[in-house]
């Protein structure tokens, strides 16, 4: 007897039949060809690099702080399973960070790493390993230090797994977040909170679904395969709007009132007024239009759908903009951690250059940032220009507008982006912080933020 029902397995079966019916790429390839190449560099990466470093540490040819660094150069080179987030190498360098006996420390995650050989033992070891980082917790907040260093026993499941998963990919699927969510999503599953059993229902119901994928397509359907059905639903969890063939609006004859049939219950935690940005930023004419009959025009609108978004993760936020003077159009202020944004929204049909307004924003930074750290003794000022997409020419500027103002980082951030933090957030909202273990480490390298990245990074 499987975990799903019938209704389970059907929607499963449906979504399985979205991914392999995807339209093609850009490169011309399928979504099922795409993903079997990544998956066999996947495999490479593992039996050529990381499984060998991975035995070195389990057989004592190299030590715990070797290894972190290693895996870590690895991943970045490599970057084919999100290791590089708050709950990956983050979540490893703050249990090394934090514990006071290195010795004690290699050998919990030794014992924790190597893979079981069973679910029994797997179970044992998830717990254990959360007593362990429980305690360093505790042991961090006694010596007077702030929550935001403590590694998050949330990360657990994640953490094992990709480590198990090197060692046997074909029986440890990796814990992630996307999958999880588009499990719940699916109704096909709700975690309990139980780390250990919720790992292990996960694992049984990816079980279940390459047997039940395999029948049905007569294809063989693996942990990967599986994972990639996934990948491809919650690619995009904060759809803008529901697909119009989804809804059908009905009028009745008594009046004007109107009602929605729905095939599937909505899925995106995201507010309309959050999940229109990416359709804002690229100034499409219906909504141009639409702006000007809500008696207001477009790039206003924008700023303060944007403003929204600083508010629903938990900043101070305050809406600046048209109408005083050289000013950027927001600031979100992050108190308890120390660090403000100022940020900027640029709506373009093509991609933004930095470079158009670049004498503008040096003015207004310079004396925004200066006050800031003034009156605010604030420890870090980052700059954000939020729109569609952008063009490659903004090296230069960023760094002539580090050396000459009082800003940390400058980043270019993507609408979608913004989307992929309150989807996160709202869904999550006790773990993801504006701190260094949450939101502040998006804004800590100047470059390019786009949804992928903030996936990668945050879950």
């Amino acid at each position: 007897m499987g975990l799903l029902n019938e209704q389970q397995r059907n929607r499963a079966v449906e979504v399985m039949k979205e991914y392999l019916s995807a339209p093609l790429g850009q490169d011309g390839k399928t979504r099922v060809e795409s993903s079997a190449e990544l998956d066999m560099e996947r495999i490479k990466t593992i039996e050529d690099d990381l499984k060998p470093l991975l035995l070195r540490l389990l057989n004592g040819d190299t030590n715990l702080l070797e290894f972190k660094s290693k895996v870590d150069s690895l991943n970045k080179l490599n970057p084919y399973w999100g290791f590089s987030g708050i709950k990956g190498q983050m979540f490893f360098n703050m249990v090394v960070n934090v514990a006071d006996d290195m010795d004690e420390c290699g050998q919990e995650l030794k014992l924790s790493i190597k893979v079981p050989e069973n679910e029994q033992i797997a179970s044992s070891r998830i717990k254990n390993l959360a007593s362990y980082i429980k305690r360093l917790g505790e042991q961090w907040a006694e010596a007077g230090n702030t929550r935001y260093g403590s590694p998050k026993v949330g990360s657990i499941p994640f953490f094992l797994s990709y480590l198990w998963h090197i060692q046997d990919r074909n029986k440890w699927p990796i814990y992630y977040t996307n999958s999880v969510q588009v499990m719940t999503d699916l109704n096909l599953w709700q975690p309990s909170g139980d780390l250990a059993q919720d790992y292990l229902t996960f694992k049984h119901i990816f079980e279940e679904l390459e047997v039940l994928f395999t029948q049905e397509t007569g294809d063989s359907f693996n942990l990967y395969k599986v994972e990639h059905v996934f990948w491809y639903k919650g690619g995009n969890p904060y759809l803008e709007v529901k697909n119009k063939s989804e809804t059908v609006t009905k009028s009745t004859p008594s009046g004007p009132t109107t009602t929605e049939s729905i095939l599937h219950l909505p899925e995106s935690y995201v507010p309309p007024i959050i999940a229109i940005l990416p359709r804002m930023a690229t100034n499409e004419e219906d909504l141009v239009e639409a702006a000007k009959r809500s008696g207001t025009s477009l790039p206003r609108a924008f700023e303060k759908n944007i403003n929204a978004v600083f508010t629903i993760l938990g900043y101070e936020t305050k809406l600046l903009g048209q109408g005083q003077g050289r000013v950027p159009d927001g600031i979100a202020f992050a108190h308890d951690e120390s660090y403000a944004i100022l940020w900027d929204a640029k709506i373009r049909t093509d991609r933004y250059g930095i470079g158009t307004d670049d004498r503008t924003i040096r003015e207004y930074i310079t004396t925004q940032s200066r006050d800031l750290k003034k009156r605010r003794s604030l420890r870090n000022i980052y700059y954000l220009i939020i729109s569609s997409s952008f063009a490659n020419d903004y090296d230069d500027i960023i760094i002539s507008i580090k050396m000459e103002t009082n800003v940390n980082e400058v980043s270019l951030v993507e609408a979608g982006a913004l989307v992929a933090m309150v989807d996160i957030k709202l869904r999550e909202p006790l773990q993801l912080t504006l701190g260094p273990d949450g939101l502040q480490r998006l804004f800590s390298k100047s470059g390019i933020i786009k949804a992928e990245m903030v996936r990668e990074q945050l879950q």
